[in-house]
């Protein structure tokens, strides 16, 4: 672990020399002081012009500007991240609209599937099945040694493109550096981890690069019990942390957010997350439309980990405004690979059994099911790219007046449709969100400007809020607040744009805090002569450099 101290005015460390700057949370490279460099045994060790933060920057991207395909650029971002972590937050945090797609969705898509190919040092931790008895240990070899939040994956269901082994390291490291930039939480108090249950994906079984354990998934008894080490574990080591799981197969996944989620303040940010922002812009899209929520009917084209996670969110919604159990779920249709999930149909996970209709005697395919209920609302999370056909899209249009249209897998490629076709097909009359991040689209002489329905519109003012309170738990209320809250703060489309998130992820944390508190949930007290506000301000990360003091400058 880092032998560090840090505080709002100083870092206090003993670290000396090339080894000092070797370690990405505490380098500044050419800004080093004068007195620092003797401090620190770094004389001669530099050139001799001292920098600021902001001369660093613009040298960073002189550099990053070198590079054409999005990959180069995300390995250049990354290896500047593995150097100076300050200089990293502050040249993406300059340059959002930019970059955060190139470290996050879509680009990422390709950096988990290069990365035994690509991989250059390793972030985070990395705990094997065969490890299970000795994770405590494994955990005090972190770098950082005050840990807050925590993202943690197995690989199987990443984005659109499944199990994708060790490679899906990248995700939590993605994770935690949007937490990070949106949200302010230091990036010296996370954690990304990857547990190696093995993989199912044959492609990895034969890569001769590949890195991760070389072996089948574990059997169910394996992994259950693996996955029940593993938090037990991190209970006894961090009981204050936030747990993030992200990118789990859809039949783990919720079976371990409803195993842990009374245990342990914990998140699922392909149920919850996904559900919550897309809750927020359907919300948006229903008072552009003026049909009030609960007269919606809703296609839920792809039925796995999202679908169901957003259904979820819908349903809850639809019982918090006035409707029963049983109407809630009426107005709900999910369809997946073999087409509407009705009581006939095979293999259903419990998730998908909650929706399943019995007026149905068959599977009926989009189309005609479109045909069928004329739905207000298609969202797609099937990972088909252009499985919304310009038949599907005409047909929804020919019922519904103003159709709420979100076409959310990710990668880009595998988005159910574009947008400009969307807004072609429909006359410029449908309500779009998608997955990935588009470029706007001209129709008749306006301009559509296209929200990403990203859920790092949502995760990171949760996180924030959780953090702040030390709540005990993420209850279902939080997250229909923060949805409501996103909906709120979005004006002219129906979400903000990511780079202009600060507002709402600030009032998403905020709104969390007063939930935890008003349920008594919270774990710490916030000074009461101070507003909520002023506090979320107050510690909110900024990339920027502190001064030195060694550690044990009275004995040096």
């Amino acid at each position: 672990m880092l032998r560090i101290h840090e505080t709002d005015a100083f870092i206090e460390t003993d670290i000396t020399g090339k080894y000092l700057m070797t370690i990405p949370q505490l380098n500044k490279g050419t800004a080093f002081s004068r007195e620092e460099r003797k401090a620190f045994q770094l004389e001669g060790k530099l050139p001799f012009r001292i920098e600021t933060l902001e001369e660093q920057v613009e040298r960073a991207y002189y550099q990053f500007s070198y590079y054409d395909s999005d990959l180069q650029k995300h390995i250049y971002l990354n290896n500047l991240h593995d150097k100076n972590q300050v200089l990293f937050y502050k040249l993406v945090s300059d340059n959002l609209n930019e970059m955060v797609p190139l470290i996050y969705t879509p680009s990422i898509a390709t950096a988990v599937q290069e990365y035994s190919h690509e991989y250059r040092q390793p972030r985070g931790l990395f705990i094997s099945y065969e490890n299970k008895d000795h994770i405590d240990k494994i955990l005090d070899n972190r770098t950082n040694p005050y840990i807050d939040l925590i993202v943690v994956t197995d690989g199987e269901g990443v984005l659109g493109i499944g199990d994708q082994g060790i490679g899906s390291i990248n995700i939590p490291i993605a994770k935690l550096m949007m937490y990070t930039l949106f949200a302010g939480i230091s990036p010296l108090r996370t954690l990304p981890i990857y547990l190696d249950v093995g993989t199912n994906n044959e492609h990895l079984l034969q890569e001769k690069f590949y890195l991760g354990h070389r072996s089948k998934r574990l059997s169910q008894e394996q992994y259950d019990d693996f996955i029940d080490c593993f938090v037990k574990a991190i209970q006894r080591k961090f009981p204050m942390a936030f747990l993030h799981w992200e990118d789990f197969g859809r039949g783990n996944a919720r079976k371990i957010l409803e195993q842990y989620q009374h245990q342990c303040c914990t998140f699922n940010d392909d149920i919850q997350g996904t559900g919550a922002v897309a809750l927020s812009a359907i919300l948006s899209g229903i008072k552009k439309s003026g049909i009030p929520i609960k007269e919606q009917k809703i296609i839920i084209f792809g039925a796995g980990t999202a679908g169901i996670g957003i259904a979820d969110q819908i349903y809850r919604s639809l019982i918090k405004y006035g409707l029963f159990e049983n109407e809630a779920k009426e107005k709900i249709w999910l369809i997946d690979r073999d087409g509407l999930i009705c009581d006939k149909s095979n293999n259903l996970t419990l998730g998908q059994k909650r929706y399943s209709r019995k007026d149905i005697t068959q599977p009926v395919d989009l189309l005609n099911c479109i045909k069928l209920i004329h739905p207000n609302i298609l969202i797609g999370c099937s990972a088909q790219g252009g499985a919304f056909t310009e038949e599907i899209i005409k047909t929804m249009a020919k019922f519904v007046e103003k159709p709420i249209i979100f076409p959310l897998s990710n990668p880009t490629h595998q988005a159910e449709q574009t947008p400009e076709n969307i807004i072609h097909w429909t006359e410029g009359k449908a309500l779009i969100a998608t997955g990935s991040p588009f470029e706007p689209v001209s129709y008749n002489g306006k301009t559509f400007i296209i929200p990403q329905c990203n859920n790092a519109l949502i995760f990171p003012g949760v996180g924030l809020g959780i953090l702040t309170s030390r709540s005990s738990l993420l209850t279902d209320d939080m997250l229909f607040i923060a949805a409501n809250v996103l909906s709120d703060h979005s004006e002219n489309a129906l979400l903000p744009q990511l780079a202009d998130s600060k507002n709402s992820t600030l009032a998403i944390a905020k709104a969390i805090i007063e939930e935890s508190m008003n349920k008594h949930l919270n774990r710490t007290e916030l000074p009461k002569n101070e507003s909520i506000e002023s506090i979320l301000k107050k510690h909110f990360w900024q990339p920027h450099y502190l001064p030195f003091k060694y550690k044990n400058m009275d004995k040096k």
